[in-house]
């Protein structure tokens, strides 16, 4: 028996409601789609969804400041949890500039959290 599942494609401003049906884990039929990008963004979603991680990091010498950092791609779903227990652990001395690396391979993922502003 197939499943169906509804997903809004958020890659651009149209912002499609795609359908996607499935069974035992294997996509049978997409509908709704208007780009390939909508395409690749419904069968990712269903079968191993990533999200930015955005969050704040303590910064060293600074009472009551954070810095904001988020992840420099995209990181599995199952990985966010883990994410923000390595970061809940993580200190930054200033200055610290826009992109710089904050924590490498997050989570074994192999993406880097970076810095989403300037601190001096």
């Amino acid at each position: 028996m197939s499943d169906k599942r509804n997903v809004t494609c958020i890659i651009c401003p149209v912002g499609c409601r795609i359908e996607v049906e499935i069974e035992n884990g294997n996509i049978l039929n997409l509908s709704g789609y208007r780009c390939r990008r909508g395409l690749q963004y419904a069968k990712d979603e269903v079968t191993s969804p990533k999200r930015i991680l955005t969050t704040t990091v303590r910064l060293k010498a600074e009472a009551a400041h954070v810095l904001p950092v988020r992840t420099r791609a995209p990181i599995p779903k199952s990985k966010l949890k883990e994410a923000m227990q390595e970061l809940k652990n993580v200190s930054v001395a200033a200055p610290v500039n826009m992109g710089d690396i904050v924590l490498k391979d997050v989570a074994g993922t192999g993406v880097d959290v970076i810095a989403s502003r300037n601190w001096s």
